[in-house]
Formats: C-alpha cells, structure tokens, sequence
C-alpha cells in the first residue's frame, strides 16, 4: 500500500510541475521512469544461497542468460555486475564479503567496493552478521545512508524454527555493536514473496528518493498480485505525466509540447508495462519453468493483445478509438486530472489518458491471472 501512496505523491508532484510550467521536470520524470536507473549492492559470501538471491531478484533460474553463476568465476576481492536483461539500466552488483581482519577500517572496504555508487546497499548472511559487517552498516549510517539493510538468507536445510533462531541470535549480535533499532530480514532466496522481502520492499521504498523508488519498482519481477497492483498505479503516474506532455495542453504557452509525446511514446510506456509485468513469452516461459509448469497454460490467461505483443499499429488503433469515444469521458474526470488552470485539456491529453489507462487495466489484469496460477492461487 506505501507504493500506492507514493504513486499518487508523484502524481500530485507532476501535477504541481505542470502548474508552475515546469515541463521540463515533467519529462525527466518520464524519462526517469522509462529508463529505471538503479544500482543494487548484495554483500556478503559467494555461496548458493547469495546466487539464487541475487538472480531471483533479476527473475532468472539458475542456467538463465544473465544469471549470476554458481559457483562464482569472480576472484574472491572482485566485484561482479549483473544488469537486469529486460531492464539493462537496473544493476545488481554482487559485493566481495566483509573481511574479517582485525583491526579492520570500514571506510577502507567502502572505498574499495564504491559503496557511494549504489541506491542501496543488501547486506547478507547465513548464521549471523560478523562484527565488521556491522562497522560497515554503523559508518554507513553515520555517513546519512540510510538504504543498507541486514539480510537473513535462508538455506535449503533451514526451518522456521532454526530461522527465528538464527533471527534472534542476529538481533543479539547487532545490538551489541551499538544497532539502534536493528532489523533483519528473512528471505528465502527462491521465492521471494515469502517471509521478509515483500516488508524488505516496503521500507526500501520508503527509504529511496521517489523516481529510484518507482524505478525499483517497476525493474522488479511480479512476485504478488500486491506488486502488479504497485506496478499498475506507477504506470498510470507515468501515463499522466506523459499525456501532459502530448499536444493536449494547449493551454500552455509551449511550442515544442505537441511534437513531444505521440504514439511513439505511448509504444515506449506499454513495452516497459508489458516487461515490468512480466507478460512477455521469455518472462512467462521462465517463469512456468520456475513453477515446473507448462508454459502454454500460463499464456493462455493473457487476454489482452497488448500483453502477447505491443505493436505500434495495435496502440495507434487504441488512441483513435478513444479519441472517437471522447464524447463518454466525463468532464469530472478531465476535471479531476488536469492542472486548475488547464481544464481546457485537448482531445490528445484525453484520449491518451483513456487509451493507455485502460490498457493498462487490462495488462495488470492479465499479470494478475498468471501470478495466482503460478503461486497456486488461481485454478
């Protein structure tokens, strides 16, 4: 729910922009949310558990192109870079452990791993956090970086009893270097949406700066039904934002503005909702594979055609018939979605906001079907 809230804070954002002319803001917010810049760290040692973490982030198996391998080909004092294949500008970084020397310098191994260059920093383990993985999380902290955050992971032989075990044993021991607060996720790295990461998700949200968040966001695999539902109302943000930038706000002064935005960049919004949804063949084969489940009966519940496919003449299609169906939009909504002053929204604003927001009801709608199916929700 805390994405949805934030969803509509950008929203309220956009529209203040538009207000005080700021078209510019505008279309880097929408760049911003087309392009899902972030970079992720995961520290901690390079075993099986780390691997499927890391990749299960990435929404890869194990011998998926992209995957990080395992065991790690990486020297043990290197850095390793996996982008997101469907989404290149999110990188997952995976981190050489913490040294346990002593006497040991934090700033030191921050230096050595670029610790400023991530968004937020994962810190894992099996057992417990080791004391200078905490000086490292504490001079974090001191340095106003609030985005690192202490990661359980859950091994194949682990219960939940020997994991409440190992949680409190972990709070114990943060508590004791001085962890105002502490907090350790549990996280079971092949399925994710059990335990702590959906919580783990949250917080981050709440944490990152509003666009890293909803780039994030968007960069993520549809875990549960709530993150499709997430994704839905930062899509339909960046719908408006986008409409606003269409020829339809002609009542602002700007040349330029009507040959921003068109159905170029209505194909751009729907192909990024098709892969953040995970509604493409290679993310929904992977995804039956994942399940151990014939891909045909999970492609079978994609009903709208923009799910299988987007295409430029299917959108274009979309705009003019909403276009010619403008005559059912009430003036509450354009009321509602428009800047006060610019309530004279053009046939292109509208039709844009229509076509694309039902469109993407329907493809959320479609994410939806599969993720029960796939977590055994659904029949």
């Amino acid at each position: 729910m805390a994405d949805v809230f934030r969803s509509l804070n950008l929203l309220e954002t956009l529209k203040e922009s538009i207000e005080l002319n700021k078209l510019s803001d505008v279309k880097d917010a929408v760049e911003d949310l087309l392009i899902s810049r972030i970079n992720l760290a995961v520290i901690g040692g390079r075993g099986d558990e780390k691997f499927a973490f890391i990749n299960s982030i990435l929404g890869l198996g194990p011998g998926d192109d992209g995957a990080a391998p395992s065991p790690s080909s990486v020297a043990p004092e290197e850095l390793a870079v996996y982008p997101n294949p469907k989404h290149p500008d999110f990188r997952l970084w995976d981190l050489p452990p913490v040294p346990p020397a002593s006497p040991f310098e934090p700033e030191g191994y921050m230096d050595r791993v670029k610790f400023p260059r991530y968004n937020a920093v994962l810190m894992t383990f099996t057992q417990t956090p080791q004391p200078n993985s905490v000086d490292v999380y504490l001079e974090a902290r001191s340095q106003q970086r609030q985005t690192v955050y202490f990661i359980l992971l859950a091994s194949a032989k682990d219960t939940e009893k020997s994991l409440e075990e190992k949680r409190k044993a972990s709070m114990e021991v943060l508590t004791s270097q001085g962890v105002t607060l502490p907090k350790v996720y549990l996280v079971r790295p092949s399925t994710l949406e059990n335990f702590d990461f959906p919580g783990l998700l949250e917080d981050m949200g709440g944490d990152l700066p509003e666009i890293r968040a909803h780039a994030l966001l968007l960069a993520l695999p549809t875990l549960t039904s709530t993150l499709v539902s997430q994704k839905k109302e930062a899509f339909k943000a960046l719908v408006w934002a986008a409409a606003s930038l269409s020829g339809g706000m002609s009542a602002i002064p700007v040349p330029f503005v009507a040959s921003m935005v068109d159905s170029s960049v209505a194909v751009r919004i729907l192909t990024k909702a098709q892969l953040s949804l995970c509604l493409d063949d290679d993310s929904v084969e992977r995804l039956a594979r994942q399940r151990g489940m014939e891909p045909t009966r999970l492609k079978g519940l994609r009903t709208c055609v923009l799910s299988v496919e987007v295409t430029k003449g299917e959108v274009k299609k979309r705009l003019a018939a909403a276009e010619k169906d403008l005559a059912t939009v009430s003036s509450k909504l354009v009321e509602m979605a428009m800047p006060v002053h610019a309530r004279s929204a053009s046939r292109s604003f509208s039709a844009m906001l229509q076509a694309l927001n039902s469109t993407m009801d329907e493809m959320a709608a479609d994410a939806e079907k599969i993720v029960a199916v796939a977590l055994g929700e659904g029949k």
